[in-house]
């Protein structure tokens, strides 16, 4: 059965999308049985995987039409992927009135959880119910945390929402790790910050830290995570450390 991994942040332009593509498609590399479940309307992930919006059924009909799992599910030489597209924007209203409506992400996930070692879902950027879906569905959260100055700003709303998630709705939910990104080691405000997120999450953050890197910025737009568009940036070397700590955590 697959671990499943929500990669989660409220805050929009900390790397979330990027840092899912990417361990996802590292982790795979090491030889993992991966999906990528892109949980965002954006649909950056897709997109980021060479997969195509519009591709049909996704994401969007796995929570709303009772169809089989599998089918919504696309190959690609980077990992499997569940994709998004606009539409998912609008489920949110449709899921109001449905029985189980914080769990239907969780029993698509379920029934596709035993043809994989990891499951990573990349969440929308707000605190709503498609993001409670994925925090129903995800055994523990990964959080990306930006090395600017307003990193830590909603990180305690998010903390607040995974601790009331526990009490009721999903008390498994741990947390797997913290993620600092677009760090710049002679910047003295990334050393700051990597400092204060230490201290808000004791013994929970990465020790692979990721730069800011122009490579990383320019692989989704050729459809393909960094490792695949320029195998020996500091981007793609940075995520395959990351995929290597985060195996040797999941052993």
């Amino acid at each position: 059965m697959a671990k499943i991994i929500a990669i989660v942040n409220q805050k929009g332009g900390v790397g979330k999308t990027t840092s899912c593509v990417n361990l996802a498609a590292a982790v795979y590399k090491l030889g993992k049985r991966v999906l990528l479940c892109d949980f965002d309307p954006q649909a950056n992930a897709t997109s980021g995987l060479g997969v195509d919006k519009n591709t049909v059924p996704n994401v969007y009909d796995l929570l709303v039409r009772p169809i089989e799992p599998k089918k919504a599910v696309v190959s690609t030489p980077y990992c499997d992927v569940l994709p998004s597209n606009k539409m998912l924007a609008g489920a949110g209203i449709e899921l109001i009135s449905m029985e189980r409506r914080e769990y239907r992400l969780k029993e698509a996930l379920d029934a596709l959880s035993p043809d994989y070692d990891f499951i990573f879902i990349d969440c929308p950027p707000s605190l709503e119910l498609l993001t409670l879906n994925a925090l129903c569905a995800a055994h523990t959260v990964l959080v990306p945390v930006q090395c600017e100055y307003y990193a830590l700003e909603g990180l305690s709303d998010l903390m607040n929402t995974i601790r009331r998630i526990r009490q009721g709705l999903n008390p498994q939910l741990g947390l797997e790790g913290v993620l600092l990104t677009m760090y710049t080691g002679r910047n003295n405000l990334s050393i700051q910050v990597a400092e204060e997120v230490k201290r808000f999450f004791p013994g929970k953050v990465y020790a692979t830290v990721i730069p800011r890197n122009v490579r990383l910025s320019e692989a989704p737009s050729h459809g393909k995570p960094v490792m695949a568009y320029d195998a020996h940036s500091r981007g793609s070397e940075a995520y395959m450390a990351l995929a290597e700590e985060f195996a040797l955590q999941n052993r």
